[in-house]
Order: C-alpha cells, then structure tokens, then sequence
C-alpha cells in the first residue's frame, strides 16, 4: 500500500531547502524562456519544459 503525502511530517531542513528552490524556480523559468527564444534548439525546449513544470509543482506543492 503506498504511503500517504504529508509535507508537515518532513525535517525542517527539507522544508527549507524546498521554500529556496520554489523562489528560484520562477526566475530561473523566466531566464530559460528568454535563452528559448534567443537560441531555440531541442534540448532548451525539453529544459524550459522541465523548469516550468517543476516550478508549478512546487507552486501547487505536489512534490
């Protein structure tokens, strides 16, 4: 049986380092669409993909 989600059960270091990567994530999202549109190549789209969907699952604090 899978084990429950619960971020209040987390060590406060964890919880931590997760509040800095959720206020780096929208910067570094806005810096990889503008180096997208500059440079527009496979792997910048695929990167620019991730950080984006990172970025919103920390918003909406699914991981």
């Amino acid at each position: 049986m899978r084990k429950r989600y619960n971020p209040y059960t987390y060590p406060r270091w964890l919880k931590n380092i997760r509040g800095v990567c959720a206020q780096f994530a929208i910067p570094i999202s806005v810096f990889q669409g503008i180096r997208t549109i500059l440079f527009p190549t496979g792997f910048d789209v695929l990167l620019l993909a991730l950080v984006i969907l990172g970025a919103v699952a920390l918003h909406l604090q699914i991981i």
